[in-house]
């Protein structure tokens, strides 16, 4: 039987891919899979859910914390690294694959010195520390973006998995009332949570027609929606909540996408939205930036960046977009141009022929 350890987490946009992958696996090669991640990340709830063992190991963060964190950080990678060659040990994986986040890094320095074979994801533009650490070393690579494999050895350009429900996004209808949606995953962006309310009244009075779709995350939905109140806003064409869990719907509802930049790209290139992304500026490496310059370029996206946004900046952006139907139909193909259909099945071919290679 196939034996697959899958490594990393932290944030959704590493464990959901992560969970993907080890299901694929599973379900279309009938192989055992394990997870290890760390006691800080959502794979302490996901991963169990979802029905695999989870074995967690310390390890850290190295970027943008106090020294004080590094240090802790360093003293625990050796421990973590001993941690996996033991699992290493008793599981005895096939392969190894790295997600990136946390736990990925020792998982993938005890599969490289005990010479399993490793398969790295990385979905941004430009890898994080963990995969940058292990990438001239590991087995072959998936990536989502071509100039990301310059950073591995035999990376392919497999893509982000991404349901199926979102590539079936039908396009606009011709003549809808437009429709904003405003998202930054669960955790909500204060940056749109604050502006919004603020320009709404007017976005609303320039653009006939228009209804706002508004995920401002669970702790900010209040605070949101009074602030819409406060300022003014009729809300008969306003909609705040903490969640949108039917995303395919919401795609299919909305003509342009306000977002952040990390792992939701993904889904704006399989729906087909024109989007005009902020990139979060604390995300690690600049990455969001990064990922929103290769939609920008592709003319897939506009993009503007959080220190340079101003309320009137971004008032006249959006009108502007909202707009010109033409130029969004453009936007919209040229983000599908991006989509990497398959990109599941492109990724769990890579783990099994490294496994029947080995």
């Amino acid at each position: 039987m196939l034996r697959v350890l899958i490594a990393g987490g932290g944030t959704g946009g590493h464990v959901i891919p992560a969970l993907a992958i080890g299901r694929e696996l599973r379900d279309a090669y009938g192989a055992e899979v394990r997870f290890v991640g760390t006691a800080k990340g959502l794979e302490t709830r996901l991963v169990p859910e979802a029905g695999f063992p989870l074995e967690l190991v310390k390890s850290g963060q190295l970027k943008n914390v106090s020294l004080m964190t590094r240090a802790r950080t360093m003293l625990d990678l050796p421990l973590g690294v001993v941690h996996c060659l033991r699992l290493l040990r008793t599981f005895r994986p096939h392969v190894v694959v790295g997600v990136g986040g946390y736990a990925s890094g020792p998982a993938m320095i005890a599969a490289v010195l005990r010479r399993v074979p490793t398969v790295a994801y990385e979905p941004n533009a430009v890898p994080g520390l963990a995969n940058r650490l292990v990438g001239k070393h590991v087995s072959a690579a998936a990536v989502s973006f071509a100039k990301t494999a310059a950073y591995f050895r035999n990376a392919q350009v497999t893509g982000v998995p991404v349901r199926q429900a979102v590539f079936d996004v039908p396009p606009r209808t011709p003549g809808a009332a437009p429709q904003l949606l405003v998202t930054a995953g669960s955790q909500g962006a204060r940056i749109f949570n604050d502006t919004l309310p603020e320009i709404a009244e007017r976005l609303l009075a320039a653009v006939p027609g228009l209804r706002i779709m508004h995920q401002a995350g669970p702790r900010h939905t209040d605070a949101t929606l009074s602030a819409y109140v406060s300022a003014g806003v009729g809300m008969t064409r306003v909609s705040v909540n903490a969640f949108l869990e039917d995303m395919p719907q919401q795609y299919a509802a909305c003509d342009l996408v306000l977002a952040r930049s990390g792992s939701t790209v993904a889904e704006l290139a399989a729906a087909g939205k024109p989007s005009l992304l902020v990139p979060f500026p604390q995300a690690a490496d600049d990455h969001q930036r990064k990922n929103a310059e290769v939609f920008a370029e592709a003319g897939a996206a506009v993009m503007m960046l959080q220190a340079e946004l101003t309320p009137e900046g971004l008032l006249a952006e959006l009108v502007r977009l909202l707009s010109s139907p033409s130029e969004l139909a453009t936007m919209s193909a040229r983000a599908r141009s991006l989509a990497h259909p398959g990109a599941l099945q492109r990724i769990a071919a890579i783990v099994v022929s490294l496994a029947e290679t080995s």
